[in-house]
C-alpha cells in the first residue's frame, strides 16, 4: 500500500496542482501544438519522458553541483534527455516529429520540467522525484490531450483523426486556429476551477 504521502505527490498533478489548468505553465506547447488530440498526446509524453528522467539524474546528482552553476547543470541534463526524444521520435515517428517540430526542441526551455527539478528535485528523495514527475507527466499529458481533443471535435468534427460528427453538423474553424486555443484553454481552465474548489 502506497504512504498517503507519496500518493498525493503523485496525484497532484492531475488536478489539484495540474501543471497547464492550474499553474498555467508550458503555455508555449500547450497552446501551439493541440490542434489535434494525437499531438497534444505526443507533446505530452514527450515532455513527460524528458521530466521524468532529468527529475531522476537532478536527484541522484543534486549533492555534487554548486549553487553558482546549479540552473545550467539542470539545463544540461533536460537538454540531453529532449536529444534524445528528439532523435527517437524523428526516426520512428516521422509524421508527429513533422507536426510537433520547432516545440520539441523548446522542451529544454519548459517551465515545467526546470520548475519541477529546482522545487522538488533538488530538495527530495530519487523516490518522490520520480513520484512527482510522474504525477506532473499525467497532468500534462491528460491537459494536452485534453485541450487537442476539445479543439478537434469543435473544429473538425473528429478525436485521434477519426469523425465522431455526423457531416451535416457544422463545425467551427476558429477552433483548429491559434485564436480557437486561447478560447478552448479558457473555458478548461475554469472547468478545473471549478473542479478544484469541489474537493
Amino acid at each position: 500500500m502506497m504512504k498517503s504521502e507519496n500518493k498525493e505527490i503523485l496525484f497532484r498533478g492531475v488536478l489539484t496542482e495540474n501543471p497547464v489548468f492550474v499553474m498555467l505553465l508550458g503555455m508555449c506547447p500547450t497552446l501551439g501544438v493541440t490542434t489535434s488530440a494525437f499531438n497534444g498526446f505526443g507533446m505530452g509524453v514527450a515532455t513527460m519522458f524528458v521530466l521524468i528522467m532529468s527529475n531522476m539524474v537532478v536527484s541522484l546528482i543534486k549533492g555534487f553541483i554548486p549553487d553558482k552553476v546549479r540552473i545550467p547543470s539542470f539545463i544540461v541534463v533536460i537538454a540531453s534527455f529532449v536529444t534524445v526524444v528528439d532523435l527517437v521520435m524523428a526516426g520512428f515517428l516521422p509524421a508527429l516529429h513533422a507536426q510537433l517540430g520547432l516545440f520539441i526542441p523548446l522542451i529544454v526551455v519548459n517551465c515545467v520540467i526546470l520548475g519541477r527539478a529546482e522545487a522538488f528535485a533538488a530538495k527530495n528523495s530519487l523516490g518522490k522525484s520520480i513520484l512527482d514527475a510522474i504525477g506532473m507527466g499525467i497532468g500534462f499529458v491528460l491537459a494536452l490531450t485534453l485541450l487537442g481533443g476539445v479543439r478537434e471535435i469543435l473544429g473538425s468534427g473528429s478525436i485521434f483523426g477519426l469523425s465522431i460528427l455526423p457531416e451535416d453538423v457544422p463545425t467551427i474553424l476558429l477552433f483548429v486556429m491559434p485564436p480557437g486555443a486561447f478560447l478552448a484553454l479558457g473555458y478548461l481552465v475554469l472547468v478545473f476551477k471549478k473542479l478544484g474548489k469541489a474537493k
